[in-house]
């Protein structure tokens, strides 16, 4: 699991990078895209951000209307995309409390794993129980991961960049006397600092061992925030900032609001339900010691229950048939 992590989250940074870069790499700097992704991202996002940001710019008045109109539109996108978002973050703390539940179970399968010398056999069928213990205990192997939200971001980033990077008069636009046709500096450390707050408060109430593998993961979003901030212009690091800024606001309500909520709701389940009991040390050290085929009755019983009550209910119903 961890792993799997750590090489989807590379992963979405190449793929952020490899989108940028390309569509950035094209033709004249100052010329329009006239075919490709990049020319209809422009034609279908980039246009009409160009004549939201200036009708806004213009009905907020004043130096800052343009940089207030990239807020707000930031705002809406995040707004329209929150309960998509929050239905993700939801499905990712059900599966953190369920494998908090199955921590000893894995603890034994992964410790099994290292143990030297191991044989094919022996690893195939620590993999077994390990897709066993996930799922009689309906827990999902990528950890309620989704990516939507995400991808979905991708062409709006673009769209704004290339809004700011085709238009004269938003090129000339500021912030609060910071340029939103140039690199900013002070942009990209307050959308970074917003990341850190967001990454920080995703930690609270994460059980021990789990916080342990998440710590490497959370300076993912900051660094990427501040690589991407100063790579592009001001415009981008204020949509950046302002979009971690609402981040921070869906992390308090997961934090605080949904996680309790699920945590309360998922004892309750367990209680009804308690965790199926897939292996236990028994069962490993009969694996490792040339006696698989002679695990006692009680653990059969324990690993195979549920299959033999399908194939049971199978056989009646052909008798019956």
């Amino acid at each position: 699991m961890k792993k799997f992590k750590k090489y989807l989250a590379l992963m979405s940074m190449l793929t952020i990078l490899a989108l940028v870069l390309t569509g950035c790499s094209s033709g004249n700097p100052n010329t329009p895209p006239t075919s490709g992704p990049y020319a209809w991202i422009y034609q279908w996002l980039g246009i009409p951000f160009q004549h939201i940001m200036i009708k806004v710019g213009q009905m907020i008045g004043g130096v800052n209307g343009t940089g207030w109109s990239i807020v707000i539109i930031t705002l809406v996108i995040r707004l329209i995309l929150l309960p998509l978002m929050l239905n993700q973050q939801k499905k990712s703390v059900v599966q953190q409390e369920k494998m908090a539940r199955l921590q000893p179970q894995m603890q034994l399968i992964q410790a099994a794993m290292r143990r030297k010398p191991i044989t094919q056999d022996q690893q195939m069928q620590l993999s077994t129980w390990q897709r066993e213990l996930y799922a009689k205990n309906n827990v999902s192997l990528t950890g309620g991961i989704g990516c939507l939200p995400l991808l979905i971001q991708f062409p709006i980033m673009i769209g704004i960049y290339q809004a700011v990077l085709y238009s004269t008069t938003l090129k000339q636009a500021s912030f609060f006397g910071i340029s939103l046709g140039s690199k900013s500096v002070v942009l990209a450390i307050v959308a970074t600092v917003f990341a850190v707050i967001q990454s920080y408060m995703s930690l609270i109430g994460v059980p021990a061992e789990q916080k342990k593998a998440m710590q490497s993961m959370m300076f993912m979003n900051p660094i990427m925030t501040l690589f991407f901030s100063l790579s592009f212009s001001g415009a981008l690091a204020l949509y950046w900032a302002a979009g971690n800024f609402m981040m921070i606001i869906q992390q308090a309500i997961v934090t605080f609001i949904i996680t309790p909520s699920e945590k309360t709701r998922i004892n309750k389940e367990l209680s009804d339900t308690p965790t199926e009991v897939v292996v236990t040390k028994e069962a490993i050290d009969n694996l490792f010691n040339g006696k698989a085929e002679k695990v006692n009755n009680v653990e059969k019983e324990s690993l195979h229950q549920d299959l033999r009550k399908r194939n049971q209910g199978k056989q009646n119903k052909n008798h019956k048939n």
